[in-house]
């Protein structure tokens, strides 16, 4: 089992091995390609020059606002599906929740065309309003499942004491459950912000103005243009953009597992 575990690291390592030492080396090293994988002169300056650059520093914001708050309207959506899913028994229950999957697998690219025409009728094109719909509705699904586990897991008789005493639903859900269920909602916000942070298609469709794009897709049209005396300076720029998911990723992964598996042991 370790043995597989890995290969498989190592598969998915290599490609960021390969973007160090890319954005390590001189522009004279970048052309010896893969016959030196261990630069001879290494240096930072290629962090140091994408980093002193304005407009780089406004593509990561726009990346970090979009996809928060993308992340943040996909668990404000959840939380009542979610809740009424885990709480009110109706028919049907299991159809919706299978249904939300299903529709967690559509691709972006299938929807693009249909919701460009859209959002010119509407009249919010290039606007970030807009990506953040699309983020939050994308989104949505899986947080559906993520906080339906966690509310899974809190028992039920702290909810029944509480109905007894006279509170609302409303009240129980805003002081009782949504508190005790704060780990399952924070892996929630930080899984679909993740999964924002890498959207490439839809603010490359939605978004026409270079200063409202987020880092994935300037970095896209900086590789359009670039030539092999400027490979460096965009593996660097690849390494910045990718580095601050996978540091969130690594460093929440205990919180994210236990929010997950929170309801597998419940009774």
């Amino acid at each position: 089992t370790y043995a597989a575990l890995a290969l498989l690291a190592a598969f998915f390592a290599l490609p960021f091995a390969w973007l160090g030492s890319l954005a390590l080396r001189t522009p004279s090293e970048v052309y010896l390609g893969a016959a030196r994988f261990v630069p001879e002169d290494p240096t930072l300056g290629n962090f140091a020059t994408i980093l002193s650059d304005p407009a780089f520093l406004i593509y990561l914001w726009n990346g970090l606002k979009l996809s928060a708050s993308g992340g943040a309207l996909a668990v404000a959506l959840a939380i009542p599906a979610s809740y009424a899913c885990s709480r009110i028994p109706f028919r049907g229950q299991g159809a919706i929740m299978i249904g939300l999957l299903a529709v967690q697998m559509i691709s972006p690219l299938v929807i693009l065309v249909p919701l460009y025409r859209w959002m010119t009728i509407l009249d919010i094109l290039n606007l970030d309003l807009s990506v953040i719909a699309v983020y939050g509705a994308l989104g949505m699904p899986l947080a559906v499942w993520l906080l339906k586990v966690a509310f899974d897991a809190i028992p039920k008789e702290l909810e029944e004491a509480a109905s007894i005493d006279g509170a609302s639903r409303r009240t129980i859900l805003a002081r009782i459950t949504l508190p005790l269920a704060r780990p399952g909602i924070a892996s929630a916000f930080i899984l679909t912000m993740v999964m924002n942070w890498s959207q490439f298609l839809i603010p490359f469709v939605l978004l026409e103005r270079d200063s409202d794009w987020p880092i994935s897709v300037a970095i896209f049209n900086f590789a359009g243009s670039t030539s092999a005396s400027t490979t460096q300076l965009l593996a660097a720029a690849c390494l910045i953009a990718v580095l601050p998911a996978v540091a969130v990723f690594v460093m929440l992964q205990r919180m994210i597992v236990s929010a997950l598996i929170a309801g597998a042991v419940k009774g």
